[in-house]
Protein backbone atom coordinates (compact mmCIF):
# COMPACT_ATOMS: atom_id res chain seq x y z
CA UNK A 1 0.00 0.00 0.00
CA UNK A 2 1.30 3.59 -0.83
CA UNK A 3 0.63 7.02 0.69
CA UNK A 4 -2.06 7.77 -1.64
CA UNK A 5 -4.24 4.75 -1.15
CA UNK A 6 -4.19 5.14 2.76
CA UNK A 7 -4.83 8.93 2.06
CA UNK A 8 -7.77 7.95 0.25
CA UNK A 9 -9.06 5.43 2.98
CA UNK A 10 -8.68 7.60 5.25
CA UNK A 11 -11.24 9.99 3.36
CA UNK A 12 -13.39 7.75 2.51
CA UNK A 13 -13.62 6.55 6.41
CA UNK A 14 -13.94 9.94 7.31
CA UNK A 15 -16.41 10.63 4.77
CA UNK A 16 -18.72 7.69 6.56
CA UNK A 17 -17.58 8.92 9.76
CA UNK A 18 -19.37 12.52 8.59
CA UNK A 19 -22.43 11.43 7.25
CA UNK A 20 -23.20 8.99 9.87
CA UNK A 21 -22.53 11.78 12.22
CA UNK A 22 -24.73 14.23 10.23
CA UNK A 23 -27.06 11.73 9.92
CA UNK A 24 -27.15 10.88 13.99
CA UNK A 25 -27.39 14.92 14.42
CA UNK A 26 -30.48 14.98 12.19
CA UNK A 27 -32.40 12.27 14.21
CA UNK A 28 -31.59 14.16 17.27
CA UNK A 29 -33.05 17.30 15.87
CA UNK A 30 -36.36 15.43 14.28
CA UNK A 31 -36.80 13.95 17.30
CA UNK A 32 -36.33 17.06 19.63
CA UNK A 33 -38.70 18.45 17.10
CA UNK A 34 -40.95 15.70 17.19
CA UNK A 35 -41.41 16.31 21.43
CA UNK A 36 -41.61 20.00 21.12
CA UNK A 37 -44.57 19.60 18.86
CA UNK A 38 -45.82 16.39 20.79
CA UNK A 39 -45.92 18.73 23.82
CA UNK A 40 -47.79 21.65 22.33
CA UNK A 41 -50.41 19.02 21.04
CA UNK A 42 -50.69 17.74 24.73
CA UNK A 43 -50.62 21.65 26.46
CA UNK A 44 -53.44 22.61 23.88
CA UNK A 45 -55.80 19.30 24.58
CA UNK A 46 -54.97 19.80 28.00
CA UNK A 47 -56.49 23.39 27.72
CA UNK A 48 -59.11 22.55 25.73
CA UNK A 49 -60.30 19.84 28.64
CA UNK A 50 -59.92 21.61 31.49
CA UNK A 51 -63.39 22.21 31.86
CA UNK A 52 -63.11 24.48 34.72
CA UNK A 53 -60.60 26.68 32.95
CA UNK A 54 -63.02 26.98 30.04
CA UNK A 55 -66.18 27.63 31.83
CA UNK A 56 -63.17 30.91 33.35
CA UNK A 57 -62.41 32.19 29.87
CA UNK A 58 -66.20 31.93 29.04
CA UNK A 59 -67.37 33.77 32.25
CA UNK A 60 -64.92 36.64 31.58
CA UNK A 61 -65.43 36.90 27.89
CA UNK A 62 -69.01 37.15 28.84
CA UNK A 63 -68.32 39.99 31.57
CA UNK A 64 -66.17 42.27 29.17
CA UNK A 65 -69.03 41.80 26.44
CA UNK A 66 -71.69 42.87 28.92
CA UNK A 67 -69.58 45.91 30.32
CA UNK A 68 -69.22 46.75 26.96
CA UNK A 69 -72.76 46.31 25.92
CA UNK A 70 -73.71 48.46 29.21
CA UNK A 71 -71.29 51.42 28.22
CA UNK A 72 -72.38 51.92 24.87
CA UNK A 73 -76.31 51.74 25.47
CA UNK A 74 -76.86 52.01 28.99
CA UNK A 75 -80.95 52.17 28.63
CA UNK A 76 -80.65 48.90 26.51
CA UNK A 77 -79.06 46.98 29.22
CA UNK A 78 -81.24 48.43 32.02
CA UNK A 79 -84.11 47.08 30.20
CA UNK A 80 -82.51 43.77 29.86
CA UNK A 81 -81.46 43.74 33.31
CA UNK A 82 -85.20 44.07 33.99
CA UNK A 83 -86.26 41.21 31.72
CA UNK A 84 -84.12 39.18 33.45
CA UNK A 85 -85.21 39.72 36.80
CA UNK A 86 -88.54 39.56 35.89
CA UNK A 87 -88.25 36.06 34.09
CA UNK A 88 -86.51 34.72 36.91
CA UNK A 89 -89.24 36.15 39.39
CA UNK A 90 -91.72 34.84 37.37
CA UNK A 91 -89.75 31.37 37.50
CA UNK A 92 -89.74 31.04 40.93
CA UNK A 93 -93.48 32.26 41.70
CA UNK A 94 -94.58 29.50 39.29
CA UNK A 95 -92.35 27.03 40.54
CA UNK A 96 -93.29 27.42 44.40
CA UNK A 97 -96.89 28.02 43.25
CA UNK A 98 -96.84 24.32 41.76
CA UNK A 99 -94.92 22.86 44.84
CA UNK A 100 -97.68 24.14 47.22
CA UNK A 101 -100.42 22.51 44.79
Amino acid sequence: MTAATDARNLSKRDTATRERNLTRLQAKVASQRARADFAATLNALEDKLNVPKQVGIRTERAKVRLRRFADEQPVAAIAAAVGVVAAVGVTVWLVVRANLD
